[in-house]
């Protein structure tokens, strides 16, 4: 049981808010140690890991091309576009790109949304702009809706892509029960997933809807 003293370091470092990456590395250097690994191996053993997924870095090289984008005024047009929709709420934005994000992540185009490749640059900035629309808004405010659009990114997405049967996720789930002795077929998988996207939608849609009312009642 002592190998899953990791899990108990990620819980307690999460909880006090500690740097996620230095939370990741000691929980791994915990339960590698209680499993009888030395200093030397753990080492070795994420510098290899590091190695051999370093094509992951390649995301990296977005980050340049989102800063241009913004500071070319991309959150500004996104802005005033949304301000331009009669009956544009923050909350509505939102519920539509959750629909949105969810419909093409069980499609599986997880790479369309993103908080750094679309939430900082088009979606949190036409929510402020719906929401200032109707009365101006505070720091405090845009903190809020900010919050509640990286939310519709990943519940839509952590829900929608276990829809989708050819996902790391439903092969991890289908991995983990045949290792128990239940054979599943990934389609089954998928299909027992459906309701419980469309429970997440349901949710999270009602958690914007109160965030219009929360909205409404500063304005006034």
């Amino acid at each position: 049981m002592l190998v899953l003293s990791g899990i108990a370091v990620i819980v307690i470092g999460f909880a006090l808010r500690v740097h996620p990456l230095l939370v990741v590395t000691l929980a791994a250097f915990a339960s590698a140690l209680a499993a009888g690994f030395g200093l030397l191996e753990v080492v070795a053993m994420i510098g290899k890991a590091f190695v051999d997924a370093r094509f992951m870095a390649v995301a990296w090289l977005a980050l340049p091309m989102i800063g241009l984008l913004e500071r070319s005024g991309l959150c500004g047009q996104a802005r005033r576009l949304v301000q331009r929709l009669q009956r544009a709420t923050a909350g509505r934005v939102l519920i539509g790109y959750l629909a949105l994000r969810q419909i093409t992540a069980a499609m599986g185009l997880t790479a369309l949304g993103g908080a750094v490749q679309m939430v900082r640059p088009i979606v949190a900035p036409m929510a402020e702009g719906a929401a200032e629309a109707e009365a101006p808004i505070d720091d405090e405010t845009r903190d809020l809706v900010r919050a509640h659009a990286a939310a519709a990114d990943n519940i839509g997405l952590f829900f929608g892509e276990d829809v989708f049967i050819a996902i790391g996720s439903i092969l991890l789930i289908r991995a983990v029960m045949e290792q128990n002795g239940i054979v599943v077929a990934p389609l089954h998988v998928a299909l027992w997933a459906i309701p419980t996207a469309i429970a997440a939608f349901l949710i999270h849609g009602t958690r914007l809807v109160l965030l219009d009312r929360r909205l409404r009642k500063r304005a006034s």
